[in-house]
C-alpha cells in the first residue's frame, strides 16, 4: 500500500500539467449552457493476474483524485471527458515537442499567476493586502527576458531595480499602515525619559531600577533565568512568564531582542528593572502577532539567576 500511495502522489503531480492544458477559462455564456459530456469507458478483459493487478492499481490511484482535481486544480466536473482526453494524450507513448512546450508553458503560467504574484504582493504590501502588481507588466518583463529580446532595462539593472524598489514600496506600505504606531511609541518614549528614575543609554534604551540585586552580572553568552511581563505602550499585556508556568523562563542573554540583551548584561542577579524599549531595539518593522511593526515595548524583568 505504501508503494501504491507513492505512485498516486507521482500521478497527481504529473496530472497537474495535463489538467492545466485541458481546462481554460470558461465564458459566462459557456458556463450557462455547458452540459456534462458522457465519458466513454473502454471495455476491458482481464486475462491474467498481471492484467488484474494493473486494473486494480489503476482504480486505487483514483481514490480522492476527483476531489483533488476540483478543490486544488479547479477542474470543472462538467469537462471530465476533456480531462480524460488530455489524460490519455499525456499517457501516450510520445508527446510531440510542440505540445510538450505548450503544456510546460501552461504549468509555469499557472505558477506565475497563482503562486509567484501572490507571494510578490504579500512581500510588497503585507499579508492582508488588497493591492497587487500588474500581471501584464510582470509578464511583459518575463517574456522579454526569456526570449532574449532587448528590454527597457538590462538584466543587471532589473536585478538592482527589483531589490531597490521592493524595499521602497515595502517601506511605503508599512509606513502607511503602521506610521501612527511608530509616532505613538516615539511620543511615549520622549515623555517617559523625563520621568524621575528613568535612565537612558546611548542606544536609546530606557530603564528604571525597581530593585537592585547584588549578584553577578550576566555575559552575553550566559544562560539566564527571568520572570517578566511585556506590555505595549497602551498598557496591553502581550506576554508574561506567568503564562508559561510558575517557574522562571531560561534563555541565553544574546538570543533575545537587542533591548533585552543590553539590559540583562547590566543587571546584577536579584534585580528587577522596568525596560522601555524603542522599536529599533525590539521587533523593528516585523509584525509579531499582538506586536505590530514599529512598536515600542515595556517590560518588567526580574533576573532570578544565571545558569552555570
Amino acid at each position: 500500500m505504501k508503494r501504491i500511495a507513492t505512485m498516486k502522489k507521482i500521478l497527481l503531480i504529473a496530472l497537474t500539467v495535463l489538467v492545466s492544458a485541458s481546462f481554460g477559462t470558461v465564458s459566462a455564456k459557456e458556463k450557462k449552457n455547458k452540459k456534462q459530456k458522457a465519458v466513454a469507458v473502454q471495455p476491458v478483459e482481464l486475462k491474467s493476474d498481471v492484467d488484474s493487478v494493473a486494473y486494480a492499481i489503476g482504480m486505487v490511484q483514483t481514490n480522492g483524485l476527483k476531489n483533488y482535481l476540483v478543490s486544488q486544480l479547479k477542474v470543472d466536473t462538467a469537462y471530465m471527458a476533456d480531462f480524460i482526453e488530455g489524460l490519455k494524450e499525456g499517457t501516450a507513448d510520445k508527446i510531440d515537442a510542440k505540445k510538450n512546450a505548450f503544456y510546460a508553458g501552461i504549468q509555469i503560467g499557472q505558477q506565475v499567476a497563482n503562486q509567484m504574484v501572490k507571494g510578490i504582493n504579500q512581500q510588497l504590501f503585507g499579508a492582508d493586502t488588497t493591492q497587487a502588481v500588474s500581471l501584464d507588466k510582470l509578464m511583459a518583463g518575463f517574456v522579454t527576458a526569456l526570449v532574449g529580446e532587448k528590454g527597457l532595462m538590462t538584466m543587471e539593472e532589473a536585478q538592482g531595480n527589483a531589490h531597490r524598489l521592493t524595499q521602497q514600496i515595502k517601506e511605503r506600505a508599512t509606513d502607511k499602515l503602521y506610521g501612527a504606531n511608530r509616532e505613538a511609541g516615539r511620543k511615549f518614549l520622549a515623555e517617559n525619559k523625563l520621568k524621575e528614575g528613568v535612565i537612558v543609554t546611548p542606544s536609546g534604551l530606557q530603564y528604571k531600577v525597581l530593585k537592585q540585586g547584588e549578584g553577578a552580572v550576566p555575559q552575553r553568552t550566559d544562560k539566564v533565568k527571568v520572570h517578566y511581563e511585556g506590555r505595549l505602550v497602551d498598557g496591553t499585556v502581550f506576554d508574561a512568564s506567568s503564562k508559561h508556568g510558575s517557574e522562571p523562563i531560561s534563555f541565553r542573554a544574546d538570543q533575545v531582542i537587542k533591548g533585552w540583551t543590553e539590559a540583562l548584561t547590566m543587571m546584577p542577579v536579584g534585580s528587577k528593572w522596568q525596560l522601555f524599549i524603542p522599536y529599533e531595539l525590539a521587533y523593528g518593522e516585523r509584525n509579531s502577532g499582538m506586536i505590530k511593526p514599529f512598536s515600542a515595548l515595556i517590560f518588567d524583568v526580574e533576573l532570578v539567576d544565571i545558569e552555570k
